[in-house]
């Protein structure tokens, strides 16, 4: 999981939480107006603007996903608001009353609490306002209850926080573990499990980047081991399976790393010669039939060729990136190349002089 990805999430998380509290400070703000206080000022300025300002941008963020909103701005904002309407609740009061402002801090804590439980920032930016207003209308005679009901749903917060870190931590492990498998098996699936050579999904994928390029002159390769069902069926699958390692290998070697190798078939092997002319293709066409010669793989059943293991090949031009054509003509010039003798190479047509 890339950094921008898991970004992305965290941010989408905290407007969640964003949206959760100013709804609820949006309700606080209309309740509080539609049931004041009795001998109390209800409809005061600072609530106005909580109201306000909770609607504005729960609308700014329903219009405008992608524009993120400071959440801790926001939220420092509104407790300041809040803070100023207990300031002018208290004003207007004729005697103090603890208890209101113990419930009023307890209704800042809620909404702080429930809103940013997994925001301790945002938290503290919501309800320290109002902590500190509260504190100063007391006088601080009652600070230690007061501290009290802030510490408590604080620490349950960083709790939360650190057991959210570890999940967090160990999702993001866990996920970044598995896209890692997936491109391996992406990489796995391209490739043929006992040559280690690409299989046809795999060139399909790099014909595809080599042909998005567009420059340079390239080459189909088809090559086909001789009387490999005879070797199969006398020497056993397993001698042929290592036989056909050995021959991948020995095809791998005699061309560059930007060609292709790919295993076409059961015994046949298809090569894309990148950015090359006529006469460089048939150059390493024969290094790879000779490689393949000089392995010396006994095999008996081959001896009208050799007593052991040949290679026949066809090759052909690519042309107009179209690779259905180039490979009916490989395969036309391979077949050419049984029928008449085998361990040789067989040019298409197209590539004959007129």
């Amino acid at each position: 999981m890339t950094a921008t990805t898991w970004r992305a999430l965290l941010n989408g998380k905290h407007q969640l939480s964003l949206r959760l509290f100013l709804l609820l400070n949006a309700f606080s703000a209309g309740f509080s107006m539609a049931s004041p206080s009795a001998h109390t000022q209800h409809l005061t300025l600072p609530i106005i603007m909580v109201l306000v300002i909770s609607l504005c941008c729960l609308l700014w963020q329903f219009f405008n996903k992608k524009t993120l909103i400071n959440i801790n701005a926001v939220s420092l904002i509104i407790g300041s608001l809040w803070a100023w309407h207990i300031y002018i609740k208290v004003s207007v009061m004729p005697i103090k009353d603890l208890n209101f402002l113990i419930i009023a801090l307890l209704a800042i804590l809620f909404i702080g609490s429930i809103s940013f439980i997994n925001n301790i920032q945002a938290f503290i930016a919501s309800c320290l306002p109002v902590t500190l207003m509260i504190l100063w209308l007391d006088h601080g005679n009652n600070w230690p209850r007061v501290l009290y009901s802030v510490a408590l749903p604080g620490i349950g917060i960083i709790i939360q926080n650190i057991i959210q870190q570890r999940n967090d931590n160990f999702t993001r492990r866990l996920m970044d573990k598995l896209l890692e498998e997936k491109e391996t098996l992406n990489d796995l699936s391209m490739l043929d499990p006992l040559t280690g050579l690409y299989n046809r999904r795999g060139f399909q994928n790099r014909l595809e980047t080599v042909l998005a390029v567009g420059s340079g002159t390239h080459f189909v390769l088809l090559l086909d081991i001789d009387h490999f069902k005879a070797y199969n069926d006398n020497y056993g699958h397993s001698m042929g399976d290592q036989a056909l390692i050995h021959v991948s290998a020995a095809i791998r070697d005699a061309v560059r790393s930007r060609d292709i190798v790919t295993r076409y078939g059961g015994e046949e092997f298809m090569v894309l010669l990148t950015d090359v002319d006529a006469e460089q293709a048939l150059q390493t066409a024969e290094r790879i039939r000779q490689r393949v010669y000089d392995l010396k793989i006994p095999h008996l059943f081959n001896d009208d060729v050799a007593t052991h293991v040949t290679a026949s090949i066809g090759l052909a031009v690519l042309e107009q990136q179209n690779i259905e054509e180039a490979l009916r003509q490989a395969d036309s010039a391979l077949y050419r190349a049984k029928r008449q003798g085998r361990n040789s190479i067989f040019v298409s047509e197209s590539l004959l002089p007129a």
